[in-house]
Formats: structure tokens, sequence, C-alpha cells
């Protein structure tokens, strides 16, 4: 037991991931040199099954995490304020959310990354023929609602149309919180499978280190070092990106919407985005998040809901500004390229498809979303997934840091709407300690 404790501290877990990463590197090149099949089909293999377990949980997650989402809203207490609180809350999350995916879009098509392909020119023309046949259905906005409408319930499970499962989740969600205390046995039953779903995929990150050895592996044999460049390129643009949601969007709305000197709010927040950055847990940043709203002045009430809610549905990093990176890099190495309607679905799912990246693999989820949405071949995403998983830790730290900031400016922007703020809390030049449970679960 004091092993698994201690492989699952973060600066642990991520040295085992990149001593993964670069013996799977090793032994790819070896199986390239050697033109050893016998092992480039083993590596394949055990990245395959790491992908798959982790693919097992997305409709699941996708669904129970939605429904979560929107009956937490019951927490404020009246129907009226919470709907009001939440809607508002709900609202801005989709503002500064459309912000960060049109500013992913912008520094994925400035940086390219992937551009040229890894794949053969047979694959290049079988993949564009698919994105030609995908972008025929977004011609169409009768297609185009009839892909989310599923005509049968079960079959959107069994087929994993992850759009379809998404508007019912929605659906279902709001009729949930209508019935109130007559949903409360299916609110609790949904919000112990989505437990069950993040314990799952806890024990299934776990085996990272070995799924990545496998993908990097099988990758490098496949590819060479042509991959190199891509990832280092996809890497750059992330952390491009969601430097300008965290320094410049955070900082502006805080300044002009809020009456919050960015001084103040980076003062406060630093301890938290830097935790949020080491740790690459927006769950585990949760309790500093909560205390750092309060620092600002934010009514204890409503940082109480609005924090737990952002930490699991607000993530610019992760499900705006990744997803659109990651999916043009997709697109490149596939040979296919993106049209505007495709575009336009990236930015839809990072602004409506936001309560699905709940949980650790919020990232995955995310891309995963995007990419199902715009039509692009599984094979190749199973692929880019693969390549991103080999350097996710690094990217990881990036998204998460802009994750918690957005979790905390988000509801300051709010609460001052509301009247929710003390200004004389705001302007007190320290903030005080965290009390010493949330320290201990801080550090935890």
């Amino acid at each position: 037991m004091s092993f698994i404790r201690t492989y699952t501290r973060p600066s642990v877990f991520a040295s085992a991931v990149i001593g993964s990463l670069l013996a799977g590197a090793a032994l790819g090149a070896l199986a390239r040199a050697t033109e050893a099949g016998w092992l480039t089909e083993l590596l394949d293999q055990i990245g395959s099954v790491f992908t798959t377990l982790l693919q097992i949980a997305v409709i699941p997650l996708v669904f129970t995490a939605i429904i979560v989402g929107i009956n937490s809203l019951r927490g404020l207490g009246g129907g009226r304020t919470a709907a009001r609180l939440g809607g508002k809350t709900v609202l801005w999350f989709a503002t500064t959310s459309l912000i960060a995916v049109l500013i992913g879009i912008v520094v994925g098509l400035v940086f390219n990354p992937g551009s040229g392909g890894i794949g053969d020119a047979a694959a290049t023309a079988a993949n564009t023929e698919r994105a030609a046949e995908s972008v025929e259905s977004w011609g169409s906005w009768t297609a185009f609602i009839e892909g989310i409408v599923p005509s049968n319930a079960i079959a959107a499970f069994a087929e994993g149309q992850t759009l379809q499962v998404l508007f019912l989740a929605l659906v279902i969600g709001a009729a949930a919180y209508s019935l109130g205390d007559k949903a409360k046995p299916f609110i609790d039953v949904t919000t112990s499978l989505f437990e069950i779903i993040q314990r799952y995929l806890g024990w299934i990150v776990r085996l990272a280190p070995i799924g990545i050895l496998g993908l990097i592996g099988a990758a490098v044999a496949n590819y060479g070092d042509a991959l190199f460049r891509p990832l280092l390129s996809t890497t750059i643009a992330v952390y491009v990106g969601s430097l300008l949601v965290l320094f410049v969007v955070y900082p502006v709305l805080l300044r002009f919407v809020a009456g919050v000197r960015p001084s103040t709010f980076f003062a406060k927040s630093w301890t938290a985005i830097q935790f949020a950055f080491v740790s690459q847990s927006s769950a585990a940043t949760l309790p500093l998040t909560r205390q750092t709203v309060v620092n600002l002045g934010v009514s204890p009430g409503y940082a109480a809901f609005a924090t737990p809610l952002a930490s699991a549905t607000k993530m610019d990093g992760c499900a705006a500004v990744f997803p659109a990176i990651g999916t043009i890099f997709i697109a490149n190495i596939s040979g296919v390229s993106l049209n505007l309607a495709q575009y336009l679905g990236i930015v839809l799912v990072a602004v409506f498809g936001a309560l699905a990246t709940a949980g650790t693999t919020g990232w995955l989820t995310a891309l995963t979303l995007t990419t199902t949405v715009i039509g692009l071949d599984s094979a190749q995403v199973a692929l880019g997934i693969a390549l991103i998983y080999s350097v996710n830790p690094i990217m990881d730290m990036m998204r998460t840091a802009t994750n918690v900031a957005g979790q905390i400016a988000v509801p300051t922007v709010v609460a001052r709407s509301e009247g929710l703020i003390d200004d004389e809390v705001l302007a007190a030049p320290s903030a005080p300690p965290l009390l010493n449970e949330e320290k201990k679960e801080a550090v935890a």
C-alpha cells in the first residue's frame, strides 16, 4: 500500500510517465531498426488496450457528468435565485469558453501542428475522402440537427454517438432538476455511477506509464522521428494559447467587468494557480480555489456553489484551447483539411460540451467529443491520442493552471454582477490563511 501511495503522488507519477515515454521511444526505435515485427505488434497491442480501456468510460462519463452538473445548481437553495445565479454562471462559463476556443483555433492555425502528415499517401487520400463525406453532413443544418437528436436512445449509447448522448443528458438533466425531490433517487443513482466511473478512470490512469510505453513505442516503430516535430509544435501551441487566456482574457474581464485589478487577482490566486500547475488536478486544487474566491471578496455561500461546479466543468485549458489545437493536429497528421463548418463544430463543442469534461480525463473527453462531432476517422483519432498522451503531462500542467484561473475568475465576475462581493475583503492586503482541514485536503 505504501508503494501505491508513493506511486500516485504527482511528482512520482510524472517521473514514471517520462520514463515510460523514453523507454517506449527506445523500444520503438529498436523495433524499427531491426524490423522486429513482433515487437511492433506487441507495443501496438499494449497501446490499443490502454486506449480502449479509457474510451470505454467516455459515453457514461459524458452522460452522468452532465446530469450531475445540472442538478448541482439545486445547492443554492431558493428556486429563482438558484436559477438566476446558476444560469448566469453557466452563461459566463460558455462566454469565456467561446473566447478561449477561438484563441485556440487561431493559435492552431498559426502554428499548424502536425502539418505535412505522418501517414502514407494512400492513407491520406482515404482520410480526405472520409472528411469530404463528413463535410457533406455538415453542409445541411437539417442533417446537423438529425445528428444531434437520436431516433433511438439505446442505439445512441450502443453505437457510441457521443453528441446524441450529450443531447439526451442535457434534456434528462433539466427534467430531473424540474422534478425536484421526486427525481432525487435518480440523481443519487446517477451521482453514484459518476463516482464509480471516476474511480474506474483513476485506476486506468494509473496504468498510463504502461499504456504510454506501448503507444509511443508503436508510433516510433511505425513513423520514426517524423512525429517529434509535430508533438513539439503542438505543445508550444497549447502553452501559447493557454497563456493568452490566462494573462490576457481573464485580466481584461476582471478589470473591466468585475472591477478587480489584475495585480490583486494574481496576488491572491497565484498559490492556487501554482498548485494546479504542479498537481495537474483541478479537483486537488479545489480547497485552494474556493478559499481564493472568498479572499477576492466573493460571498462564501456563492463560492461554495460556484467553485465545485467550476472545478468539474469550467476548463478553458482542457476543454477549449486544447481540443481546438489537438483537433487541428490530428487533422494535419491525417492529411485532412478542415473546412469552416468543421471549425464551427469545434467551437460548438467547446461552448456547449463543457459539462462533459469533468474528471481527470477531461482533456481526453473534450478531444474525443470534438473529433467525433466534426467526423474525423476513429483510427486517426486513436493515433493522435496516442501521440498526445506521450507528452500530455507537459501540456497538462499549463492547461490545468489555466483551468483553475478561470474557475476563480468567472465566479468573481458573476459575484460582482449580483452584488455578492465585499470590497473590504477584496482590498485586504493579505489573504487569510486556509483552515487546517483545507490545508490537509489541498496537500493530499
